[in-house]
């Protein structure tokens, strides 16, 4: 990157730091299977510092914590929930560039940086359907018997993803297509893990997941038996933020973590680490299994405000049908 040497000359400044960075982070970032520990030690061998992850549930550990908040950094904030993180007060300004991110939607957000992103969708076995659905509207409309596993959007960021991606494509109708698509589906789990492993172990032909989600397969696996249903309709787009704390006593270090986000040696591990799309690298420095992954052609993304006033709507339409 341009401004990698001023970023590293900048870390190094610092100097030796008494206490760690302190960056609250969802447990799957910071297992052993996900970005954290590579982001961790890609960062310290910059500097003479220390990363602490504090894993959990980030949102609502902020909410109850409030300004007594350990925290320097957050990380692993969904798009869909960034209204009610603004409005704790809590953030400063990231001070990043956002005009080297690479995102298919303008970003212009001073708070919360993106990290990566993907899009959600039916991923399915190809070895077993080989007549996918092409739009939502083919899906919940079908006759064929597909067993599904999705999420519970009250629980699971990918599930809110999903009833706000419905809402989007049937608008009033939404609940409705909901009510069709019901039969089909013979799990609701909390959340993504859940869901996604009874699809790899054959458990459902289809699982709600995100479009990045075959790479895993094919770079870790081998295995080219997994696509995501691509809809004509569009894909809703779910996008991963890291901000700054306000009240951070390590201000310095906090700037040069948001400015490492940016940097090719944090983007470069999210690919084959959370299995996402990079949010400041170009496609054409992604691994070759992203580049050849079906890819929507159209971004549906609402703003936090729009998602927020929809929220609690588009669950209740949900809740309504499946509860028949």
């Amino acid at each position: 990157m341009k401004y990698g040497l001023t970023l590293a000359a900048g870390i190094a400044a610092f100097g030796a730091q008494a206490d760690p960075l302190t960056i609250y982070a969802p447990d799957y970032f910071a297992s052993e299977w996900g970005p954290g520990p590579s982001i961790k030690a890609a960062f310290e061998e910059s500097c003479d510092c220390e990363i602490e992850y504090v894993t959990g549930d980030v949102l609502p550990r902020l909410l109850l914590e409030g300004e007594r908040t350990r925290a320097d950094v957050v990380i692993g904030l969904a798009s869909d929930v960034t209204k009610k993180a603004r409005e704790t007060g809590l953030f400063a300004p990231h001070g990043q560039d956002s005009s080297l991110l690479t995102l298919p939607v303008e970003w212009t957000d001073d708070t919360f940086l993106p990290f990566n992103w993907s899009y959600t969708a039916f991923i399915y076995d190809n070895t077993k359907i080989t007549n996918p659905p092409t739009s939502f509207e083919e899906l919940v409309n079908s006759d064929e018997d597909w067993t599904i596993a999705i999420q519970d959007p009250r629980t699971s960021v990918s599930g809110l993803a999903m009833v706000l991606w419905g809402h989007e494509v049937f608008g009033e109708g939404a609940q409705e297509a909901w009510a069709k698509l019901a039969p089909k589906v013979s799990v609701v789990t909390q959340g993504w893990s859940e869901a996604y492993g009874l699809f790899a172990d054959g458990e459902v032909d289809m699982v709600l997941s995100y479009t990045t989600s075959p790479a895993y397969h094919i770079i870790a696996e081998e295995d080219d038996t997994k696509s995501a249903a691509i809809f004509d309709e569009g894909h809703y787009m779910l996008v991963e933020l890291a901000a700054k704390v306000a009240d951070t006593d390590q201000p310095e270090l906090a700037d040069a973590f948001m400015a490492f986000i940016l940097d090719e040696r944090f983007q470069s591990l999210i690919p084959t680490a959370n299995w996402s799309y990079p949010s400041a690298l170009p496609e054409s420095e992604w691994p070759a299994a992203f580049s050849e992954l079906n890819y929507p052609s159209k971004a549906l993304y609402l703003q936090e405000a729009d998602a927020a006033a929809l929220r609690d709507q588009a669950i209740a339409e949900w809740r309504a049908a499946f509860s028949q």
